[in-house]
């Protein structure tokens, strides 16, 4: 499993990248540990990370910030990919434009991998969603973004979007606790498309997360010498050759132990295990 790749649109990645949203400091709003931040995305890169994902609106600006100071000029083969937020009732589309072009500013690049259109929640298909599409595949044309991806969709979003213009990725919550997505990874994979799983260690953070805090993730993670969060990022590394997964820290020690589950392998009887109640 070690250094497994599979293609984010014309990019072909490693399947562990990194999730910058930490880098802002607590829920995204700062204060960043600006020194700290700068570590961690340099070690991310020196371990062979080439998958970033970032948006312009965490910090705001902030961690787009500290991705350019940190990389830029970036290394080749490394896919920046960002998000824009739609909105469920109409939108203009000049401002899903604009947010595409302020992520290219900050980050000081001319193009991204992929830009995720993120929705408020999963829906059905209208109009207003033909609408934001209509915008990123307009930009896509205009080479301000390399691919489109969808980010907090329904399984009819997904197929209703992809069989109009090429989607390269998929980002939805989905981990060893909520499991609501298996459906929309399915098609992803059926199609080749990338999903990616945010909050893969399960939410919310502290003594109520289901997976950091299940006993059978516990007994799985002793018996096999590994940490909880390896766990559950190895068991989505076994789940589909085409989860990328963007986990998040401000550590470069987490960093480093997040890497490494690409090395864990779960057994018959781990699986057995997590296939069942965590708690």
């Amino acid at each position: 499993m070690m250094m497994s790749t599979f293609p984010l649109g014309q990019w072909q990645v490693r399947r562990s990248g990194f999730g910058a949203m930490q880098l802002a400091g607590p829920w995204a709003s700062g204060p960043p540990d600006r020194t700290g931040a700068i570590d961690v995305l340099r070690a991310a890169i020196a371990a062979g990370v080439d998958h970033i994902d970032t948006a312009q609106y965490y910090g705001p600006d902030l961690v787009n910030e500290l991705i350019r100071d940190a990389l830029y000029p970036y290394p080749d083969g490394l896919a920046i990919v960002s998000k824009v937020a739609g909105r469920p009732n109409g939108d203009d589309p000049g401002r899903l434009r604009a947010g595409i072009e302020d992520n290219l500013r900050s980050l000081r690049v001319g193009q991204l991998a992929a830009v995720n259109l993120r929705l408020p929640s999963p829906g059905r298909v209208d109009a207003h969603f033909d609408d934001q599409l209509a915008v990123m595949a307009a930009a896509r044309d205009a080479g301000l973004i390399a691919g489109i991806g969808l980010s907090n969709i329904s399984l009819e979003q997904l197929l209703h979007a992809a069989a109009r213009t090429g989607i390269v990725c998929v980002q939805n919550l989905f981990h060893l606790a909520d499991r609501g997505s298996a459906p929309i990874l399915d098609e992803c994979l059926r199609q080749q498309i990338a999903f990616v799983p945010f909050c893969p260690l399960g939410l919310p953070r502290g003594p109520e997360n289901p997976v950091l805090n299940s006993p059978v993730v516990h007994q799985v993670a002793a018996r096999l010498g590994a940490t909880v969060a390896q766990v559950a990022l190895a068991w989505l590394l076994q789940l589909a050759p085409n989860v990328l997964l963007i986990p998040g820290t401000g550590s470069v020690a987490h960093l480093r132990a997040n890497l490494a589950a690409e090395d864990l392998t779960l057994d018959d009887e781990a699986l057995r295990a997590l296939d069942g109640p965590l708690r």
